[in-house]
């Protein structure tokens, strides 16, 4: 498969040997001092692009692409809630692909697998209480993260007793979401159901990025070959 990397920061490096090593070519590398690539030849032959950049980059770097004719596999947040709808409307309307996803771990998906699982059971049980709280390296700069936005929506739609999710809250009508960061932490995810008995606590905690290079590419090999929005749940059915 040709690829093609968008974001050439920790992430594209890594994005990258995982490729070759599973025998993919990488036709084209874009970054913040040549994008006028966007129009080359080399990107317009790339069957999918993987495209890790900023928020306020990623929705732009959608349209140069599929302006080239070249599906997209994202893991940029923090562009969902400005730019949600055109993208929905692009890819059921006007025949662009995006696989995006918050997180492309194998083991956040799992994870999320159980969330939304222990959720469904803990709303029967309304003794409890149950909060999050994500840490990540000192450089990121959204909060909370995707993947804890993810994991907290999950929660609210099935837990009755909380209404939506709130950064900084003592009202028990919404699902308390907290932010660290500190050193150079991958990313630590933590569910917590405490009640006046006992506590109930899972947690994701990634030992690098490998996981999500891993998972991007495998994304990129499942987007070659379907198209639209695509999302972790279209590639693992649990």
């Amino acid at each position: 498969m040709k690829l093609a990397l968008i974001g050439y920061g920790k992430m594209g490096k890594m994005i990258e040997q995982i490729a070759l090593s599973r025998g993919h070519e990488i036709v084209s590398i874009i970054d913040i001092d040549n994008q006028q690539d966007f129009d080359s030849e080399a990107f317009k032959s790339a069957d999918v692009a993987i495209e890790f950049t900023a928020p306020q980059a990623a929705y732009g770097n959608y349209l140069k692409a599929w302006a080239a004719g070249v599906k997209v596999v994202s893991g940029s947040t923090g562009w969902m809630k400005e730019h949600g709808d055109e993208v929905r409307k692009a890819c059921a309307e006007e025949g662009k692909t995006l696989f995006w996803a918050s997180n492309f771990s194998i083991g956040v998906a799992i994870f999320s697998a159980v969330n939304r699982y222990l959720a469904k059971i803990m709303n029967q049980f309304p003794q409890y209480d149950v909060e999050m709280e994500e840490t990540h390296h000192v450089h990121k700069l959204d909060h909370p993260s995707g993947t804890a936005i993810t994991l907290a929506d999950e929660i609210v739609e099935r837990i009755d007793r909380k209404e939506a999710w709130k950064e900084d809250t003592t009202d028990k009508k919404y699902l308390r979401v907290d932010h660290i960061r500190r050193g150079e932490v991958a990313g630590i995810h933590t569910v917590r159901y405490d009640s006046e008995a006992d506590i109930i606590t899972i947690t994701h905690d990634a030992h690098s990025r490998q996981g999500f290079a891993l998972g991007a590419v495998l994304a990129a090999e499942y987007t070659k070959e379907h198209q639209g929005l695509l999302t972790i749940s279209d590639m693992f059915s649990f």
